[in-house]
């Protein structure tokens, strides 16, 4: 076996080991409402959205995934050096935020993580006067966009839900409403976590091909079948794993929900994931879950928000793609002082 191609296998496993961890710290995209609610016991819950992730790893084509494989760096300036590295400060991050509970993004720490090693390599080995031709800003301003207008996607769409909810319902008892939507909330859950898979998966699936590419492994940047399959598995069995620290901040600690709540709020985050999916766009599944459920508190009044909790999970979502950067390019400097990547 060629070293070109051991270095392949072992970046592809961190690949999938990053994919596994997206599951479980984003489960509680997923399930944290419908656990809220009491509609599903968590492990109902994570058996859900476990199915409903690898489903959907098959749907919705590979668009997203070219966007990460190949849409926000240059090629020319990655190796598999750099895909370790990238993926090692996304790990990083994902662990440091599941153990203090903060539901920051999977996809914003790799796309950090990519961008601060290739800018590393580029820097020692061209010199930073070449370092402007390293990032695709196309790309990075549709993602940036995206960081910032997501949550309020998810806000605004959760707020015209309830208020149509509320209408709807107005003749009816808050008790009957939720003896409704305790049902209507196992299709909204599922929905959420099928739009979760066919967003997230496909970055994992981006990786993967871009280290194919790399490595001159395949001829050119088509995801192949089996990298669909294992990145649906990776991140289904993650799902199984729970995250449940961040299920507590994303479930209770923002703000109070109840049946009609929760479905509010996962369907507004399943419309607006699946839209962004099929122009190609790598959303936070985070963020838009996150702002949606903040928009069915704020339909209340404006303090059954805890604004403190939302204000750290916002300077969360603005560290993550600087902090990931800075851990991989760190790593990358690692590699390179051990003799590897010359």
């Amino acid at each position: 076996m060629s070293p070109e191609l051991i270095i392949a296998l072992v970046v592809i496993t961190v690949a999938l080991l990053f994919d596994y961890i997206n599951g479980f710290h984003d489960a509680a995209n997923s399930i944290a409402t419908v656990v809220a609610t009491r509609v599903l016991t968590p492990f109902q819950a994570v058996l859900l959205a476990a199915f409903f992730n690898f489903i959907s790893a098959f749907s919705f084509g590979t668009a997203v995934a070219k966007t990460v494989g190949a849409g926000l760096v240059d090629l020319h300036a990655v190796t598999v050096y750099v895909m370790l590295a990238a993926l090692i400060g996304a790990i990083t991050w994902d662990l440091c935020t599941w153990w203090v509970g903060l539901p920051t993004s999977s996809s914003h720490a790799l796309f950090g993580g990519l961008a601060g090693a290739a800018l590393t390599r580029v820097a020692l080995h061209q010199g930073v006067h070449h370092l402007s031709g390293v990032l695709i800003w196309s790309g990075w301003m549709k993602t940036l966009a995206f960081m910032v207008v997501a949550p309020f996607i998810g806000l605004i769409a959760a707020y015209i839900y309830m208020v149509l909810v509320f209408w709807l319902f107005r003749r009816s008892s808050p008790y009957k409403m939720d003896v409704y939507f305790r049902k209507l909330q196992l299709v909204s859950a599922s929905a959420l976590s099928f739009s979760h898979g066919t967003n997230d998966a496909q970055k994992t699936m981006g990786i993967i091909t871009g280290v194919l590419f790399t490595s001159r492994l395949i001829p050119e940047f088509v995801v192949p079948k089996w990298v669909i399959f294992a990145a649906g598995a990776a991140i289904g069995l993650g799902t199984l794993s729970g995250g449940w620290r961040i299920v507590h901040t994303m479930g209770s600690r923002i703000t109070k929900l109840k049946p009609r709540g929760g479905f509010c709020a996962e369907s507004a985050a399943a419309t607006s994931i699946l839209l962004a999916t099929h122009f190609g766009v790598g959303v936070s599944t985070t963020h838009v879950i996150t702002g949606a459920i903040t928009g069915v508190g704020s339909i209340q009044r404006v303090k059954a928000v805890r604004w403190g909790v939302a204000a750290n999970i916002v300077w969360a979502w603005v560290l993550t793609i600087p902090a990931s950067a800075l851990v991989a390019g760190l790593v990358y400097l690692l590699l390179r002082l051990v003799g590897l990547d010359y």
